[in-house]
């Protein structure tokens, strides 16, 4: 049986409540190095990886890869400045092709 780490990464501010509850934690100061730190988790068995939506906007290409594959699970989240609403977006997308529908923010007429 396999055991699967959880990550986070981020800008500081935004990701430092997270090794309250022993996630690992990588602050990162550019896309750059988000894409070369994301490739190494991706080979050192992470199973989720929390990523805020601010960092994720300049590393789509590499994510919408990521988004093919089982593992490792990709979570979009706001940083300590509010949320730019792609997070959300992406979980709409997974439900909806998951089962056929936009269940969660279907608009009733």
């Amino acid at each position: 049986m396999s055991t699967y780490k959880i990550a986070v990464i981020g800008d500081k501010d935004s990701i430092m409540g997270f090794k309250t509850i022993g996630v690992d934690i990588y602050p990162v100061t550019s896309t750059e190095e988000a894409v070369e730190l994301l490739k190494k988790m991706v080979a050192d068995n992470y199973g989720v990886i929390f990523i805020t939506e601010e960092l994720a906007q300049g590393m789509q290409a590499v994510l919408d890869e990521l988004y093919k594959r089982f593992l490792p699970t990709i979570v979009l989240i706001p940083n300590s400045k509010g949320t730019l609403g792609i997070g959300i977006e992406q979980i709409r997308k997974n439900v909806e092709k998951a089962i056929g529908a936009d269940i969660l923010f279907r608009k009733e007429g």
